[in-house]
């Protein structure tokens, strides 16, 4: 098929007025509305917003895969000049794989797990371009050394199972690019993955985009990320473009209330738990069909005028800058640059008493050899090793670290859930190693509980809020009567600051937030003492994770709960942990506190860990440092230092001795220690990994 003549200097994607709706047999949803946006050739735009505000349904128009119930109503959508949305099925598949391409945000979704890594490569060219097998097969080799995995030769005949998610992510982008698309759209496509193997990902993206002059439409709720990546930015709101701009200038010089909204609740390296807390967006996002009349964001904005802002519906207009524009019908009133208005400053949580002390726990975990039935020879999995750290009451320790560090495990045996291979764990000066969670008396279990990193699936779906909270109020021995639980269980929705009449709601009709606020809320039915949240924010959006956060920390306050963090979200860390615990292979390679891990002198890994971090914010340089290679099998860990396999380090230290010995804990400061080889003098040269330029 012949491709229709199209100039260069027009835009390869001109989204214009586009509406979208879905039907039900209840009424029309309208999921976007009056969306417009321009990518120019060689371009990469950021679509940035909250969950529900329409960005991947934008990115499905584009591919004309809104399924049955979704259509476009209005506005078209024109890729190098021509109307996708009068397009038929034929020309459209012409189009789909060769032209344009996607990226899904979870690698095995779009992996055939019945066919080898290579022949699912070849297919692309074999169908797009009729490209013969044996030509296809080569070009596949080359693409995944493009996309820099090691020994191309054995991973095109790996199949999808045997590779890491990040591999996966790796092979689903080469798998994008077999036919140098001209336009490539990529939906969250680093959420699953940890924040190194995000680095690489996202240095590969920009690196490739460039080499084949590839244009991008890249989805994510991460602003530090569409920074790095991008060259413009889309902001949206409940189906709507609200903001859209040179990426750098609406970063510094935004014009729309959602925009600053979305800032002010990330944790930038300005922010400060106690002087300078994190603001959530106040209210809830609207449901599609309970929009406000006029601007969408009305309800929830500062600078909201009754009169004015709902008087009639709101247009883009132009706000003097680089192709940017805002829907806000007061950007021209606001003081974009008056200070945040005083937040009510919080005390330091005065830190007590020693209330959880591990030492040399070790967690091995045998599995078989491999053979059907088990007739191999057993192997050691070594999830934790020689793990040694206290936590004061009052006080918040982060650990952090990719995933397979040995984070959760450690998590798992302290519950109970898991008991250790060797090392004791003491609960106020009491042994608790040998003893699992059904041995535990209840005031033990009560005294220690977790916050899940998935709200969705920690609740029953068949039971209501508050009987879920009275159920773990039961459990922990609680109350006298029924009456005085059903009592302490709204006290607890006003702990979390839910409405009591949540008590009636089932868990589907709750919001991801409101979910974890149960959670939290069930943790402190038995009053804890120590509450361990493995990655509670993680799966939530940035404005209701600063309220959680916020939550946490004042319920922190009130009872002076130890507070164990586990993420790998070091920006969140760095806002709220006193002390920070980094793993890695199950080794704890550096402890301190948050000022003296996040400074120099490092252990290379946590180097490695806070150049990977991206920062929503124009004025930080950071150097960057990315991980050669997956973190090693815990089955078949390194000899020597865990980290010597990926350190850039290593040759400055004589002898080989990276490679024999495991390193000794060295102690840096009061409090502050690293598990390295390197000398004492070369740590004391180490530059910081994140700057911030003068005003």
């Amino acid at each position: 098929m012949t491709k229709p003549d199209w100039d260069p200097s027009q835009p390869i994607l001109e989204i214009t007025n586009l509406s979208i709706s879905f039907f039900t047999r209840l009424r029309e949803i309208p999921a976007v509305m009056d969306f417009s946006c321009t990518v120019m050739p060689g371009e990469a735009m950021g679509l940035v917003g909250e969950s529900g505000c329409g960005k991947s349904t934008v990115a499905l128009a584009v591919m004309r895969d809104l399924g049955k119930n979704g259509k476009i109503v209005a506005g078209s959508i024109k890729f190098k000049g021509r109307d996708l949305t009068n397009m038929g099925e034929e020309e459209l598949r012409q189009l789909r794989g060769s032209e344009i391409a996607m990226i899904y945000q979870e690698p095995m979704a779009s992996l055939n797990p019945a066919m080898t890594v290579g022949a699912q490569l070849a297919e692309v060219p074999m169908i797009h371009e009729g490209m013969a097998k044996e030509k296809a097969w080569e070009l596949a080799r080359q693409i995944v050394a493009d996309v820099r995995l090691p020994d191309p030769d054995r991973i095109v005949n790996a199949y999808p199972h045997q590779l890491s998610g990040g591999q996966q992510q790796r092979i689903v982008i080469a798998m994008a690019l077999m036919s140098k698309p001209a336009l490539l759209i990529l939906d969250e496509p680093t959420t699953a993955l940890d924040v190194t193997v995000e680095a690489g990902i996202v240095d590969l993206v920009k690196e490739l985009g460039q080499k084949y002059g590839t244009s991008m439409l890249f989805i994510s709720h991460n602003l530090g990320l569409v920074l790095d990546v991008c060259d413009r930015l889309c902001v949206m709101y409940s189906g709507e473009a609200v903001e859209t701009g040179n990426v750098a200038e609406v970063f510094d010089k935004m014009r729309h209330p959602y925009t600053q909204a979305l800032f002010r609740s990330i944790p930038l390296p300005s922010a400060d738990k106690n002087s300078r807390p994190l603001v959530a967006i106040p209210g809830n996002f609207p449901l599609p069909h309970e929009r406000p009349k006029g601007c969408n964001f009305g309800p929830r904005c500062d600078y909201f005028e009754a009169g004015r802002c709902d008087a009639g519906d709101v247009r883009m207009v132009d706000t003097g800058g680089d192709r940017h524009h805002s829907r806000c019908v007061k950007f021209q009133e606001i003081d974009w640059d008056a200070p945040l208005a005083a937040v009510k400053q919080q005390e330091k949580t005065p830190v007590g008493d020693v209330v959880l002390k591990m030492e040399d726990l070790r967690k091995y975990y045998e599995v078989s050899g491999g053979s059907l039935f088990g007739g191999g020879a057993q192997k050691v999995v070594k999830a934790n090793e020689t793990l040694s750290f206290e936590a004061r009451e009052g006080e918040t320790l982060a650990i952090v670290g990719e995933s397979g560090c040995g984070k959760s495990t450690f998590a798992k045996v302290l519950m109970g859930l898991e008991t250790a291979t060797s090392g004791k764990i003491f609960l106020y000066n009491q042994d608790i190693q040998d003893t699992p969670i059904e041995q535990r008396a209840v005031d033990t279990v009560s005294s220690v509980q977790m916050v899940f990193q998935n709200p969705f699936d920690t609740l029953n779906p068949s039971m209501t809020v508050g009987r879920q909270i009275i159920r773990a109020l039961e459990i922990f021995g609680e109350g006298n009567s029924d009456a005085e639980r059903h009592a302490r269980m709204l006290e607890l929705l006003d702990l979390v600051k839910l409405p009591r009449a949540f008590a009636e709601r089932m868990p589907r009709q709750l919001s991801g937030g409101q979910k974890q606020r149960v959670g939290i809320a069930r943790a402190f039915a038995g009053d804890a003492k120590i509450v361990v949240a493995d990655e509670p924010v993680s799966a939530l959006d940035v404005s209701v994770q600063a309220a959680v956060t916020d939550l946490l920390m004042e319920i922190q306050r009130k009872n002076r709960t130890t507070l164990l963090f586990i993420s790998h979200d070091l920006s969140i860390v760095r806002y709220l942990a006193d002390r920070v615990m980094v793993m890695y292979l199950g080794h704890v390679v550096e402890l301190g506190t948050t000022d003296q891990v996040f400074s120099p002198p490092y252990h290379p890994y946590t180097e490695a860990l806070l150049s990977a971090v991206p920062i929503a914010d124009t004025k930080v340089k950071k150097k960057r440092i990315v991980l050669e290679g997956d973190i090693p099998s815990a089955m078949n860990p390194p000899s020597g230092c865990p980290f010597q396999t990926r350190c850039r380090w290593k040759a400055q230290v004589p002898n080989g001795l990276c490679d024999r010995e495991v390193p000794p804990v060295k102690h840096l400061a009061t409090g502050h220690q690293i598990k390295c080889h390197l000398s004492d003098a070369i740590l004391a040269e180490m530059e910081p990994v994140i700057t911030i330029a003068a005003e």
